[in-house]
């Protein structure tokens, strides 16, 4: 009995500790206030929306988009097979026949390791990535659960990306400011093109970690904070840096941004121990995790490009000395000191030899005019110079904010404004140097449109509230009519209107082609799409259906030099498919990194087919790619009008110019108009018509017009005119007859591979 009694105290003293416990915990939730719940709802939005946009080329099917992100899977595909370790000693004979290339220094590694870690993460946590919902089965890597990581991945790294600038913003000009420019930059459409479904590039964490360095190397700058932060956030500033120094090669454009802060806030007198400190601790950090890539190496602290980070370095370093000195003469001893100490630096590097050129590339950026010495650099249709139209086809009215913005960022006179401001400044030239690097300058401008957006209509918000207040009070108050104010916002809204629905071209009274923002984001893969230059109504598989074909039907590759097997010459544009793809060995890649390799190829198109056929004995080439596009309609009257006509629109008939200039030739000596075809115009009206189109004996003699004319008439007409002695078919992407090509359009993208036949 008395154990029954203490068994029902205990339950009883059990219950009123619950009960107790219970009143407790509602004083332990969390308290979210009505602001932050509206501030997460809205950013959530945003990037429901960023990535909602960025999954529209799903319906042309689950591939990766352009060149570079085969290469990049590639590269993933065997540090997850093989460790990291296993990069140092790869030498990789898939590309660049017989030769090859070793990967250690042909590849950044921060965007595959990144891929690597995070689905070795994934499959820790049983998240599956085989998908089936869409996916041909025939397609092989979608049977690959990295491959459809890597396909997916720039949709992860934009919503991020949308974070980041959400929290610049907000250091900027407050919520409004970050909560803007998010959603500016998740309309952006040269990042949309740059982080859409299957982009798995540089640039999905070039812009993400280039962002996260300015918001932590800002924030440690900030004097409100103890020192212990923003040295926190300087090591934070540092690792971003150096992630991006082993991920993209544009960080030699921020490492020069960030030295040229500091070097105006020094001229500006904003000098402190906080800021020599910091500055050497980032730079420190992020060059000890650049210099530990094979790629970048130890060679990278003495790239020209750096050196301003150490004169930068000097100066604050003779700031200080002047600071400490008490006298004159030991100031000056100081500062001669640092001098003499420079000067022998500098002088040691040059003497040993150890300053070297980051590349022609980055030269080029800089320097626009001296792209001529390269006819290879120049046929990269994105190394084209921006002109005025491709800034206001890109960014809409956006672009009338910037100087306002502009405008109020130097009114605050803040480090972070007066970084932005530089950072804005110096990218725009850059990007009007080379058109890729568009997407180098968008969040700045979306941080300055936000920017002027908010100080613009705050008065006005403002003056609202100020009269409402004043109304009910009584008092005399004239405010701001409410007409103007309904006006100027409406104004707002009609801008952002005519550039997210209508389109920029709608305002320059051209034909109405619709948002930009749509027309970036719903195209397809280039692979899903057969590299056209226009948007088909749904998937076109020449180049997947060729692909496999050379990865189930050819000989496997030789694995090394001195074994047989498959190898292939094509234009370097699709090496990377060939390679990853249809996982055969070629002689060139989008790597272009053997100018003399790519030489050959394009002196091997243009010759004729003995000179061709010695070309590629040397290589022992077993087969030959080409890719021709063409009007269905014209090819049955006229082959030589749509191989003219086909040029432009993706096919090796429009890059036939290039695979002479490169080798040093002169095309103009292959054809007036197109290969193989000189215009005379017999009447005079400066327009082609028909019968004025004449023989070009060299251009049709070459090896590239007589492979694109055979395959072109013989899937055009059922046969062909050209006699080939040294080529037999191996497979077409199409065969006659072809009654209707609706999704394209009736353009023909035709992929045709050759068996080379040697004596």
């Amino acid at each position: 009995m008395g154990v029954a009694m203490d068994i029902a105290k205990y339950f009883k003293s059990l219950g009123e500790g619950l009960s107790k416990g219970l009143h407790v915990l509602p004083s332990l939730r969390p308290k979210i206030g009505r602001s932050t719940i509206i501030r997460g709802t809205v950013l959530s939005m945003i990037l429901i929306l960023a990535s909602g946009l960025r999954l529209l080329p799903l319906r042309w099917g689950f591939y990766l988009n352009e060149f570079d992100p085969y290469f990049h899977y590639y590269t993933a595909k065997y540090i997850s097979s093989n460790g990291i370790s296993s990069i140092f000693s790869w030498h990789d004979w898939r590309g660049w026949w017989p030769y090859g290339r070793d990967m250690r220094f042909y590849s950044n590694f921060g965007l595959t390791l990144t891929a690597v870690a995070l689905y070795r993460i994934l499959n820790i946590l049983g998240i599956p990535l085989t998908l089936s919902i869409g996916l041909n089965p025939l397609d092989p890597l979608s049977l690959d659960p990295l491959y459809n990581l890597c396909v997916i991945f720039p949709i992860i790294a934009s919503a991020l990306t949308c974070i980041a600038i959400y929290l610049l913003g907000r250091d900027l000009g407050g919520e409004t400011v970050g909560l803007l420019s998010a959603l500016l930059l998740a309309l952006d459409p040269s990042h949309i093109s740059r982080t859409s479904l299957g982009w798995f590039d540089d640039e999905t964490i070039g812009i993400l970690s280039a962002l996260l360095l300015i918001l932590f190397f800002s924030r440690a700058l900030n004097g409100n904070r103890s020192m212990k932060s923003s040295v926190a956030y300087s090591l934070l500033a540092g690792l971003s840096l150096g992630y991006l120094c082993i991920s993209w090669g544009a960080a030699r454009y921020l490492i020069d941004i960030i030295a040229l802060f500091a070097l105006i806030l020094l001229f500006l007198k904003r000098y402190s121990q906080r800021l020599l400190l910091l500055y050497t601790l980032t730079f420190a950090i992020a060059f000890l995790i650049a210099v530990s890539s094979p790629r970048v190496g130890f060679g990278f602290l003495f790239e020209t490009f750096n050196l301003p980070v150490y004169g930068v370095f000097i100066l604050l370093l003779m700031n200080e000395a002047f600071s400490r000195g008490k006298t004159l003469k030991t100031k000056v001893i100081y500062v001669s000191i640092i001098i003499l100490t420079l000067i022998v630096f500098l002088s040691s590097l040059m003497v040993l030899g150890l300053i070297r050129d980051p590349g022609r590339k980055f030269i080029y950026a800089i320097f626009p005019s001296l792209r001529s010495e390269s006819a290879l650099f120049e046929s990269v249709a994105e190394h084209k110079p921006s002109s005025w139209a491709t800034f206001y086809h890109n960014f809409g009215v956006g672009l009338m904010f910037v100087p306002v913005g502009v405008f109020f960022a130097a009114s605050a006179v803040t480090n972070l404004s007066i970084l932005i401001i530089l950072y804005c400044l110096t990218s725009i030239y850059f990007a009007s140097s080379m058109v890729r690097l568009i997407i180098l300058t968008s969040p700045a401008i979306c941080l300055l449109w936000a920017l002027s957006l908010k100080k613009v209509s705050s008065p006005l918000i403002l003056s609202v509230k100020e009269a409402a207040k004043l109304v009910r009070r009584r008092a005399k108050f004239k405010p701001i009519e409410k007409e103007l104010i309904a006006g100027v916002l409406f104004l707002f809204f009609a801008l952002f209107t005519l550039t997210y629905v209508f389109g920029s071209s709608l305002i320059l009274g051209s034909k109405p082609l619709g948002p930009i923002v749509l027309s970036y984001a719903d195209t397809p893969a280039i692979i899903s799409g057969a590299s056209l230059s226009l948007r088909p109504t749904s998937t076109v598989r020449d180049w997947i259906d060729a692909l496999i074909w050379m990865r189930e039907s050819l000989p496997p590759s030789p694995s090394k030099p001195g074994e047989n097997g498959t190898v292939v010459a094509c234009w370097w544009d699709y090496g990377y498919w060939i390679t990853v793809f249809a996982n055969k060995t070629t002689l060139a890649d989008n790597g272009t990194f053997n100018y003399t390799q790519i030489q050959q190829i394009g002196k091997m198109f243009m010759s004729n087919e003995t000179e061709a056929v010695n070309i590629l004995r040397r290589y022992k080439v077993t087969h030959v790619v080409v890719y021709v596009t063409f009007s269905i309609e014209i090819a049955r009257t006229a082959p030589e009008y749509a191989l003219l006509y086909g040029g432009g629109l993706g096919g090796d008939n429009g890059k036939w110019q290039w695979m002479a200039r490169i080798p040093g030739l002169n095309d103009s000596a292959f054809g007036s108009i197109t290969i193989g075809w000189d215009w005379i115009d017999y009447n005079r009206n400066q327009q082609l018509d028909y019968g004025e189109l004449v023989a070009n004996d060299l251009g049709q003699n070459t090896v590239l017009y007589k492979l694109m004319m055979y395959g072109l008439e013989t899937v055009a007409r059922g046969y062909s005119t050209i006699n080939l002695e040294h080529f037999k078919k191996a497979y077409f992407s199409r065969e006659y007859p072809i009654s209707s090509l609706q999704e394209t359009y009736n353009v023909a993208p035709l992929v045709c591979i050759y068996e080379v036949i040697y004596d």
